[in-house]
This record gives C-alpha cells, sequence and structure tokens, in this order.
C-alpha cells in the first residue's frame, strides 16, 4: 500500500470502531489533504481508544474482584501444564470461546485467587465481560435478590458474562438453602458461560460442601463434562475426557481418587 493511502486507511479502521459509516470515511477521507487526513485519523484513533478505556473501566467495575490482579511477576515455575495445554492457551482465554470451565484446586497461597481475579482483569481488558464472587458473596448476593423479589433479574445479569468466577468453593460449608442457591448458577451456566472454580477440596469432598451428594454430584458432572480441572497439591478426582458418559464420571468423583496422568487436561499447581 502506498504511504499516502495509509492515514485513509487509518480513518476508516479507527471510525468502524467508533460506529462511523465506511462510505462516509472514505469520501471525506479522499477530499482530504494529507495533513487534514492524518488529523482526522489522530481524532478517530483518540476516541476509539477513549471509548475502550471506558468499557474496561466500566466492564471492571460490574466484575467485583476484590483486588486488581494480573500476571505480571506470577510464578509460573508452580504450574506444571499438561500434554496440550499452556500458559498460551490460558492466556488467550480461548476456553471462553469453548465454553468450558476450570477448577483450581489447591491449598491456601498456591495462587488460586490470583490466578481467577487476573482472568478476570484479562477478560475485562479484552472487553469481555466477568464476574468474581466468593461462594459466600454469591449466596448473600442471590438470597438479597430473591428477598426483595428481583432474583430472576440478578440471576439474568451472572449470566450475561462471559466468566464467572467462584472463589472459595468449600471455605465455608453451604446450608441448604444456599445449596440450592448456587446449584442453580451452575446449572444456568452450564454450556452457557465459562466458570473458574477456586477450592481447597478434591472432588469427593464436595458432597459436605453442598450437604448433599446427589447435588454436589451434578455439579460435578457439569464440570468435568464441558471442563479443565487444576490442582494444587491434590489429585483430581474426576474424568475429564470428553467421551466420558455422564453421571458414571461424577459417582466416581464423590467416591475415589483418580492419578493426574488420567487427565490430558489437567494443570497441577504445586506449593513453592
Amino acid at each position: 500500500m502506498p504511504a499516502s493511502e495509509e492515514p485513509a486507511r487509518r480513518v476508516v479502521e479507527a471510525g468502524r470502531r467508533c460506529s462511523l459509516t465506511a462510505s462516509v470515511l472514505r469520501e471525506w477521507a479522499a477530499a482530504g489533504t494529507p495533513k487534514q487526513v492524518e488529523y482526522l485519523a489522530r481524532y478517530l484513533e483518540a476516541e476509539a481508544a477513549s471509548r475502550d478505556a471506558s468499557k474496561r473501566a466500566s466492564l471492571l467495575r460490574r466484575c467485583g474482584l476484590p483486588a486488581s490482579k494480573t500476571f505480571d511477576g506470577y510464578d509460573w515455575s508452580a504450574v506444571s501444564w499438561p500434554e496440550g495445554l499452556g500458559r498460551e492457551d490460558l492466556l488467550s482465554l480461548s476456553f471462553l470461546e469453548r465454553r468450558e470451565d476450570l477448577v483450581l484446586m489447591g491449598d491456601v497461597g498456591t495462587g488460586k485467587t490470583h490466578m481467577a481475579s487476573a482472568l478476570c482483569q484479562l477478560a475485562c481488558d479484552r472487553r469481555l465481560e466477568a464476574r468474581f464472587f466468593t461462594a459466600s458473596s454469591l449466596v448473600m448476593r442471590l438470597r438479597r435478590a430473591r428477598d426483595e423479589g428481583r432474583l430472576e433479574r440478578e440471576a439474568s445479569q451472572i449470566g450475561r458474562a462471559r466468566l464467572l468466577v467462584i472463589d472459595e468453593l468449600g471455605f465455608l460449608p453451604l446450608d441448604a438453602d444456599g445449596a440450592r442457591l448456587v446449584f442453580q448458577v451452575f446449572a444456568d451456566a452450564y454450556e452457557r458461560q465459562s466458570v473458574v472454580i477456586t477450592t481447597n477440596l478434591e472432588f469427593s469432598r464436595w458432597g459436605s460442601v453442598f450437604g448433599d451428594g446427589q447435588m454436589a454430584a451434578a455439579v460435578i458432572d457439569r464440570i468435568v463434562h464441558h471442563g479443565r480441572s487444576s490442582s494444587s497439591g491434590a489429585s483430581p478426582t474426576a474424568c475429564g475426557k470428553p467421551s466420558c458418559r455422564r453421571g458414571r464420571c461424577s459417582k466416581r468423583a464423590l467416591t475415589s481418587r483418580a492419578h493426574p496422568a488420567q487427565f490430558p487436561t489437567h494443570i497441577q499447581l504445586k506449593t513453592s
């Protein structure tokens, strides 16, 4: 492309990001002098950048992160990647396109919440909606919405997020009412959005979290059927293979502990 055409191309590309009409932009770009076209391109690029920044700031406010976290300085040495999955795959957020789930499992201090928070930050930076809740704050939010007669609207707002993080699942047990509310979130999210869960409990102990083995099995069933498992200092306990028959996996998840080698998509986070 000749150098004289470069400013005109920039005018069109920047204007499209501002929802302007391409034909009008081309007409004005062709009619202007090189300096005028350069000025217009710089103006439209500044406008587009301003709108992008406003969009990202709005998404971050709605996300509800307790603290801003990024992957800058993150200790990747604690992560053992399986064949076919690595850091670039995670940072590309390609799992959001596939609506896959991630389970980050491990003890305190292994970087689970940091990783989940940084994924939210990354999604918002790329203008993708993300929401962050601890399991207890999610229950409280849903209860308040139900008491105020707006549970359906609240669930709809949560369901619009491309990425939903539920942090500290299992840190505190859920009562029967809270367990049902959280289960409904998982049910609504199934194959519609990606859910990232951080927990210090292997799947075989999730029955104690939900207070109901059948409900825990149903949640695990949805996760392992369409997700990836990541653990830290603990072995995953459900089959992540797409060919695995549903129901059979979740029962085994509550009664056994499988070896990490059985999980082609297993990420292991180790204590440093």
